[in-house]
Formats: C-alpha cells, sequence, structure tokens
C-alpha cells in the first residue's frame, strides 16, 4: 500500500512520482492513503464541473499545496506553541513555501484544495497557511498521522480542526477552572508557608493538573463512566488528593503534623506523598463517581501496571466485562514516562485480552527536567511520549500555562478513550517551580531555567489575567475566591490542632469487608482443606475428556489418557493435583486468574490447561465447564513481561479477595525482572498501606545441573523480605501439599501472599506422588516428619525443604539407614515454631544438620540462623560452598557438589 510517508517530502518536480500515484488512485484506490483519495476526488470534481482537462503546471501547484496542508497536519506540532518558559528547540519541521515548490507570488493564489482543509472553498495560499497555523501551530500540538489506523486519524483530524481554533467555554466552565486552579495554587503556598522544611514534592508551575483532571472526571462521567482509578508518582500528588479524590485537608494536614497513628504494624506507614485513597465525588453534571488514587512507592511508573489490574479487575468483576464503565488514568512524569522501561511493557498490555482495560489516559506532568538532568540528557526522542506512537494512538501536546487548551485536550482525549477503547497521551508542557523537592536548589545545575522560571506568573494569575481582560470576571472576585479558600485551608488547620477529625467516609467497593487482619496465631496451624471425593471426581471427568467432534491431536488424547490414568492408579502428580485445586475453587463458585509466560502449556509441558483442535486451533479447557454456575476462569499466557504482568496480577488482586490470583514465572530467577513489584507492593504493602492481597508467586526452583540462570529462584531474597507475617513462603515436596496450599489460600478469613518454590523434574518423578485420599481430608502440613524411621534409633537428623529431599530419600533407602531421619521444612514462613520444636524433641539425642542443595550463602540456612537462632545454632549446614553465582554451569562439577551433600549428609 501506498502510505502517507512515502510522498512526505517529494519535489515539485517529481511528475512521474504525481503520474503513478494518480494511475493507482484510478485504478485501485485503496491503495494509497485516504487524504490523497480525498484529493484525488476533489480535483477531477473541479475539472469535471468546469469542463476543463487536466492542467499539468495548476495540478502540481494544487498537489503541492494540498501536500503543504498535510504537513501541517503530519509536522505542525514541532511548530506549536507549547512550552511557556522558554522558546522549542528546533527540530526542522519542514513547514515552508520552499519546503513544497512554492513561492511568495503563490501566495495570493487562490486554490480549491483549501476545501480539503476545512475552509469550504477555495481560498488563497496565505489564509489556507493562517488557518492551518492557527489549528496545528497554537498552544495545542497534536500527533496523529502517525497512526495506522485510519478510523483514528479522521475521527482526530475532523474534531481538532471542526473545534479547537473556535474554543469558546461557556462562563460557568471558565469560572470552574479558576476555581480549581485557585484551589490548587493556593494549597500549595498554603502548606509553604506552614510547613516550610517538609518535603511535598509540590504542583507549583504544574498546576492546570488540578482543572484538566477535574475536567476529565466531569467528561468521563458524561460519557458513561463511573468510576476512575488513578496511578501517578509524588509531584502533586497531595494537590490532586485534596483537589481532585477529596481526601480531607484535615487528613492531610495531620500528617504534616506527624500523624496519623495506631499503624496495625510495628514499621508501618509510608510518607505522606505515597498515600491513596477513595472517594465518592458527584460531577459538575449531577452524577455519582467512584475516585481512587492508588498506593504508590518511589519507584516511578510501577504503580503503572497495578492501576490497570486494578481497573481490568472491577471491570471484570463490579461492570460485567463492560471497560467503559472504569477508566484507568496514569498520570506521568516526563523523564520517567521516556526512561522507565516498565512503560513499555505496560503499554504492550493495553490492546492484549488478558490485560485490556478498555484503554487508558496518559496525562504527562511535563516539567522539562527529571530531578537535575535536563530533557536532552534524558532522552533521544523529539517528545517523552514518542513511546505512545506504539499504539497508533493520538498524542496531544499542550501549554501548561493555558488552563482552557489543556482542558480541551483532556476532554478530546476522553471522548477518544471512549469511542476507541485505547489508550492516549496528553502531554501537558510546564515547569517546576522548586528543585526537585522544596529544599532543593534547582540553580545549581540549570540557573538560565530557574531564572526565567523566577520571573514567569504561576498559571492561576495568568488565567486570571486573561478573564479580566477579556471582561469574563471582576478583580475583586478572583481576589475573593484566593481569600476565602486561604480562610477554610486555616480552618481546617485549627480543627488538626485541636484533634478534631472528620470521620472517613466508606466507598462503595465492600469485598474487603468480610476479611479480617491475620492474627500470630493464625499460623499455629492450618485449616482444614479437603474435598469430597464425588466432587473431584467430577472435576477429573471434565479435564480428561473434551467435547464430540473435537480433534483432538494425538499426543494431547495421550497427555488425557495418561491423566486420567493417574487418577484411575491412584498415583496422582503434581499437574493434576494442581487442577484439582482450582477445580475445587471454580466449584465453589470462587474465580481463578492465572497469567505469566507460557502458563496455559506450562514451561515444562506438565499443566495443559487447555487443550487445542488441531483442526481450527480452538481452545478447550475443561475446569471452565464444570458446571453452569461455577467461577469464572481465566488463564492466559502473557507477553514477555515480568515487572508490568506481574504489578498488573498485583493490582487486580487488590480487588479480588474471592477470588484466586496466581503468576507463574518462566524459570523462578525470571522473577528478578519483577523485584520492584515484589519488594514494594506484594512483601511490603500490607505494612505500608493496609492492603491485603492473596496472590500466588509460582517460581520453578530446584538444582538439576540448568546453570546459574535456571537453578534458583533466589529463596534468600524473599525471605529477607519477611517480617510480621506479611508473607507466606514455602517449599512444597508432594502433590497434595501443592493442592492444599492453594486451598488454604481461600480458605483463611485473611489474605497474604504466597510464594511457592515449585519443582521442574518432580514434575514427571514417580516418587513425587500423592493418592486421593490425601485430598479428600487433611490440611497443608507446615512440617513433615519421617515416617520411616522409629525415632529410638535415630542418631542423625536431616531437616531440608524441597526437591533435595528426594536426593536424600533414595540415600537414605538405598543405604538402609535407619539411625537417618529426614525431616522436612515445608513452610519456611511464617516458620511453623511450635510444630518444629515439638518435632525435634522427639529426637532429643540425635545430631541436627540443615540440608540444602544452593549455596551456603544463598538458600535458606543465613535466614534460619539468623531468625532462629536459638534453634538452629547447634545445627551443622550442609550446602554448596559459597558462590557468587546460584549454581554452576558444568554438569560434571554440578554431580560432584550433589554427591559431596549427600556424602556429608550421611557420613558416619
Amino acid at each position: 500500500m501506498i502510505t502517507k510517508n512515502d510522498y512526505s517530502y517529494l519535489t515539485g518536480s517529481d511528475n512521474a512520482y504525481i503520474d503513478a500515484l494518480y494511475e493507482t488512485y484510478q485504478s485501485n484506490p485503496n491503495e494509497i492513503d485516504e487524504s490523497w483519495n480525498l484529493f484525488f476526488k476533489g480535483f477531477e470534481y473541479k475539472l469535471e464541473s468546469i469542463g476543463g482537462e487536466r492542467d499539468d503546471a495548476k495540478f502540481k501547484k494544487e498537489f503541492n499545496v494540498f501536500r503543504f496542508i498535510q504537513s501541517f497536519r503530519a509536522r505542525g506540532h514541532l511548530l506549536s506553541d507549547t512550552n511557556p518558559i522558554r522558546h522549542r528547540k528546533d527540530r526542522h519541521a519542514r513547514i515552508s513555501l520552499q519546503d513544497y515548490n512554492l513561492e511568495e507570488s503563490d501566495l495570493e493564489t487562490t486554490f480549491f484544495v483549501a476545501e480539503l482543509a476545512g475552509l469550504g472553498k477555495p481560498t488563497k495560499l496565505k489564509d489556507i497557511i493562517e488557518h492551518m497555523r492557527r489549528i496545528y501551530c497554537n498552544k495545542i500540538g497534536i500527533e496523529f498521522m502517525h497512526s495506522n489506523n485510519t478510523e483514528y486519524r479522521r475521527w482526530a483530524r475532523s474534531k481538532f480542526e471542526r473545534e479547537y481554533h473556535t474554543i469558546d467555554l461557556p462562563i460557568e466552565k471558565k469560572k470552574r477552572i479558576l476555581e480549581k486552579l485557585n484551589e490548587a495554587q493556593v494549597f500549595e503556598s498554603f502548606l509553604q508557608t506552614k510547613y516550610p522544611g517538609q518535603k511535598r514534592f509540590s504542583l507549583e508551575g504544574g498546576e492546570s493538573t488540578i482543572p484538566a483532571i477535574d475536567a476529565l472526571i466531569n467528561k468521563g462521567t458524561e460519557l458513561g463512566i463511573k468510576e476512575f482509578v488513578i496511578g501517578m508518582a509524588h509531584r502533586g500528588r497531595l494537590n490532586v488528593l485534596a483537589n481532585i479524590i477529596g481526601k480531607s485537608y484535615e487528613f492531610i494536614f495531620n500528617e504534616f503534623e506527624g500523624g496519623p497513628e495506631g499503624s496495625l504494624h510495628m514499621g508501618g506507614g509510608d510518607v505522606k506523598y505515597h498515600l491513596g485513597y477513595s472517594s465518592i465525588r458527584q460531577s459538575t453534571g449531577g452524577k455519582e463517581v467512584y475516585l481512587k488514587l492508588m498506593h504508590n512507592p518511589s519507584h516511578l511508573e510501577a504503580v503503572g501496571p497495578v492501576t490497570l489490574g486494578y481497573a481490568h479487575a472491577q471491570g471484570d468483576i463490579r461492570y460485567g466485562f463492560d471497560f467503559e464503565k472504569v477508566c484507568p488514568i496514569i498520570i506521568h512524569g516526563d523523564a520517567a514516562v521516556a526512561a522507565q522501561g516498565v512503560v513499555y511493557e505496560s503499554l504492550q498490555m493495553a490492546e492484549l485480552k488478558a490485560y485490556h482495560c478498555g484503554g487508558a489516559i496518559h496525562f504527562i506532568i511535563n516539567n522539562q527536567i527529571g530531578f537535575t538532568t535536563d530533557f536532552e540528557d534524558a532522552r533521544s526522542s523529539h517528545y517523552s511520549t514518542s513511546i505512545a506512537r506504539t499504539l497508533d494512538a493520538p498524542i496531544l501536546h499542550v501549554n501548561g500555562d493555558d488552563p482552557e487548551s489543556v482542558v480541551y485536550a483532556i476532554e478530546f482525549a476522553v471522548e477518544f478513550r471512549q469511542k476507541f477503547k485505547t489508550d492516549i497521551f496528553v502531554d501537558m508542557v510546564c515547569y517546576r517551580k522548586h528543585g526537585h523537592n522544596e529544599g532543593d536548589e534547582p540553580k545549581y545545575t540549570q540557573p538560565h531555567l530557574y531564572g526565567l522560571i523566577q520571573k514567569q506568573k504561576n498559571p492561576r494569575e495568568l488565567y486570571t489575567d486573561h478573564l479580566i481582560q477579556q471582561g469574563e470576571i471582576q478583580a475583586e472576585l478572583a481576589k475573593k475566591m484566593e481569600v476565602e479558600f486561604k480562610q477554610l485551608l486555616s480552618d481546617r488547620l485549627n480543627n488538626v490542632k485541636q484533634k478534631e477529625l472528620p470521620q472517613k467516609i466508606k466507598g462503595p467497593h465492600t469485598e474487603w469487608l468480610e476479611y479480617r487482619w491475620s492474627k500470630p496465631e493464625d499460623f499455629d496451624k492450618s485449616p482444614e482443606t479437603g474435598y469430597p471425593k464425588e466432587k473431584l471426581e467430577h472435576i477429573i471427568e471434565k479435564i480428561t475428556t473434551v467435547p464430540e467432534g473435537f480433534h483432538l491431536l494425538e499426543k494431547a488424547k495421550k497427555i488425557l489418557e495418561d491423566r486420567k490414568k493417574t487418577w484411575d492408579e491412584d498415583k496422582l502428580d503434581w499437574a493434576i493435583c494442581e487442577l484439582l485445586a482450582y477445580g475445587t475453587m471454580l466449584m465453589d463458585k470462587r474465580n481463578v486468574r492465572f497469567s505469566g509466560q507460557d502458563v496455559i502449556r506450562g514451561t515444562f509441558s506438565h499443566r495443559h490447561a487447555k487443550v487445542y483442535d488441531e483442526k481450527t486451533n480452538t481452545p478447550y479447557c475443561g475446569l471452565a465447564h464444570l458446571s453452569e454456575d461455577q467461577g469464572i476462569l481465566e488463564i492466559y499466557n502473557s507477553h514477555l513481561s515480568e515487572y508490568a504482568v506481574l504489578g498488573f496480577e498485583y493490582g487486580y488482586s487488590l480487588a479480588t479477595p474471592h477470588g484466586l490470583n496466581v503468576w507463574e514465572a518462566q524459570f523462578g530467577d525470571f522473577a528478578n525482572n519483577a523485584q520492584v513489584i515484589i519488594d514494594q507492593f506484594v512483601s511490603s504493602g500490607e505494612s505500608k498501606w493496609e492492603k491485603m492481597t492473596d496472590l500466588v508467586l509460582l517460581l520453578p526452583h530446584g538444582y538439576e545441573g540448568q546453570g546459574s540462570e535456571h537453578s534458583s529462584a533466589r529463596p534468600e531474597r524473599f525471605l529477607q523480605l519477611t517480617a510480621e507475617d506479611n508473607m507466606v513462603i514455602v517449599n512444597c515436596t508432594t502433590p497434595t501439599q501443592f493442592f492444599h496450599v492453594l486451598r488454604r489460600q481461600q480458605a483463611w478469613e485473611f489474605r497474604k501472599p504466597l510464594v511457592v518454590f515449585t519443582p521442574k523434574s518432580l514434575l514427571r518423578d514417580p516418587r513425587c506422588i500423592s493418592q486421593k485420599a490425601d485430598l479428600e481430608t487433611g490440611a497443608f502440613r507446615e512440617v513433615m516428619d519421617d515416617t520411616n524411621t522409629e525415632p529410638k534409633n535415630v542418631t542423625r537428623v536431616l531437616v531440608c525443604t524441597g526437591k533435595v529431599y528426594y536426593d536424600l530419600f533414595n540415600e537414605q533407602q538405598n543405604d538402609k539407614r535407619k539411625d537417618v531421619a529426614i525431616v522436612r521444612l515445608e513452610q519456611l514462613y511464617p516458620f511453623p515454631l511450635k510444630q518444629f520444636q515439638e518435632l525435634l524433641k522427639r529426637y532429643k539425642d540425635a545430631q541436627f544438620f540443615w540440608v540444602q542443595e544452593e549455596p551456603e550463602n544463598m538458600g535458606y540456612w543465613s535466614y534460619l540462623l539468623s531468625r532462629h537462632l536459638q534453634i538452629f545454632k547447634d545445627f551443622t549446614v550442609v550446602a554448596r560452598p559459597i558462590s557468587a553465582s546460584p549454581a554452576t554451569g558444568f554438569s560434571d562439577r554440578h554431580k560432584k557438589e550433589r554427591q559431596d551433600i549427600l556424602t556429608k549428609s550421611f557420613q558416619k
């Protein structure tokens, strides 16, 4: 297809190319871009109306004028007046008469292509140029011609050319903008006066953010949105909390005073500019809308996928998969959106079924600086938003000192989102009045820029001057608004000083009300999680058969037959017990969501949650056809991302305590790429923000000679993160244990993240099997004793966890060592102290060893010794030697290290 890019810079003498383009139009008009279709149609119509023949010279001129018009649409944004502080960098837009072989003398010539510029009639070239400049080189620069989606381009061009140059907001809307600017600016100056030494990461210089988000919410509710989920970093967060979300000024002032008090956790709480909040508000149109600002850490952009996951969950559950009703808003900083890789990972999720949210609205507070780094050192692209071209969606750049244009841009964005259900970006170019925080001196590194900023009036002052000049308001009204709002803030601060705080208002989401916080005694013993035999058999029937007429691949047919055989022979492997665990929860009307790389089949080709018709590739999932009223099963192969996907699943879990949420890494150490989510959300979210999650992380782990990258899930890192019963970490040795630990996630009256170090070779190991009876009754066992020895005969106790148990068991049985007992620590955290101590008493005359296949400085030993010194101080550790790498890449060395562990464990 001949596209717009083929003729962006044609010279006027390229007659052959013009003729070829015209011939293509005549023979197959769909082969050329729609704008050129319009051009040729218009030209032919003109010829017919005057009854003439084609004049090549005039045709070339019209052609070049049309290309000139197109250049404004394609690159006019490079000349737009979007920077409120300094002249824009020359990006070589190439929009001039000379670039299109036109001359000064042509300015007075009338061209019919003016009709294609929206002028409605043939117009002189100078007026065409003025018209296009007024649209495309004003306070908004719009990018849309890059899009390969014809509908996106057509809608954006039509709307923008029809509306923007004639914006005339009603007076009530102008007063609303002034009111929100007043709140934004006075709030910041009030905090600066009352708390001059405290960090707040002010919005000063970018105050137009507040009327922008306010307009987005009001317009969105008008278009059917009932809920907004907002993710943003710390810059301007307090202002958004106060003046958009509606968090009481008293609560915010109380945080500046040192409160709140009474955190659930000893080290709990977070700084005020990381906290989230929820509220119910009314739009200017009188419609009720739910607003949620997600909690976030300082790790920039990490909250983005979390926000998307939460919004997707609400769309799934609360709004019946109608994503028009819930809208995620991601507020970025310019330096972060350009540099943080998780932004790209998240954008690639936008159109995927597993993660689609109906489109996110991205709003960039573009300070033109990142901490102390100027934008020219912060990116290679023209714009911080250039990554948005990934999705073919429009990008609007707008001058932050023109709040009416900012409001127009954001309303444009929400209309686009509701119509096309995809992402869109608004880049508000503004500035940062202070340094990175209020105590920072920005002139050290940007003296010239901050010299300009010091002289600049703030957006409220500029807009007030504009309205007064236009006769829209009186100066007295603006002053009155400022004084009244300052007084309101002073009154609220006095309430705080007198310890008078308003009651927190609960939102409409009640899914967490039936859950309680955990207590230490909850972990003394697991609840019963057995399941009735007849229901298990029903699930087996469904996951071992396919509908009539389904063309099953022979190899897949054997998998289902083998699955049934393991049940009939009562030799249940890991995969069947896992599928049964999910099936039991689905039968109990609980949802199961599972995503990760290759999870449908499983990295090790063990799960096969779906099978595929070999003629149509149609998938069939037996777990999705258990009963008419079962829970919803969602299992998806993710794109090749860990960071964004785990963030998304964490966000999803925050809205779905009634369902099991699972993420699996392809190999356990791939979780490294999601470490920010694990550290800042999964492990610490309850302590910092009092947010529970039941998210399950399945991390394949085990030393099998695969080298340093595919052996260890880095259990030492997860164990280092544990405290205050914040999460559960297990290393199961039997399929039954895995069945029960998954079911325990939903059996508890509270929610905890669960980290499972899952096996690889054991998935098909005939020793690693369980029986049906173990599924019908019982519970997860935190510690498993040796049933093959008599305690009175034991002189040596080997305590271990995970796969190494089977190596030790083989050695014990082969050597007939009745004097050696092998104890399995199945749950590493919370540590089952009482159970473990009771078990050790049985072997009071024995020597104790901790055996692990990981190097001594990795795995579990350091955690056990540091946290439970009184128990393990008399243990001897048997492990691989201290190492910088988790495992060797040489098979001979691997085998030798394995044998050394066995030798040391059983030596007499």
